[in-house]
């Protein structure tokens, strides 16, 4: 009786491991993996390599869309890459 209940131990957390692959396979293969990826002011800054201050200005006019929970204040990361695709410019050629 005890072999039958360890066996059955054994196989759910075989099944616990294969459900969490599966979740970080799904991940990695969603099409924008940074859709639901909230970053600081401190990461926001990095990421645009802007200073702070530039930041409230994006803020205040409305260039970058946020979220605030109480005194801290979010950016959806897919808010800045599409930010960044509306302003994004092709290389030409001056001939």
């Amino acid at each position: 009786m005890e072999t039958i209940d360890s066996m059955k131990n054994a196989l759910q957390i075989v099944v616990d491991k294969l459900d969490n692959l599966n979740k970080k396979i799904d991940a990695k293969n969603s099409p924008n993996p940074l859709n639901q990826t909230w970053l600081d002011i401190q990461d926001t800054c990095l990421l645009l390599k802007i200073s702070k201050r530039t930041l409230q200005s994006y803020r205040d006019n409305g260039i970058l869309p946020f979220s605030q929970i109480g005194g801290k204040i979010y950016f959806r990361a897919n808010d800045i890459e599409e930010h960044l695709n509306r302003h994004y410019n092709k290389a030409f050629n001056k001939r």
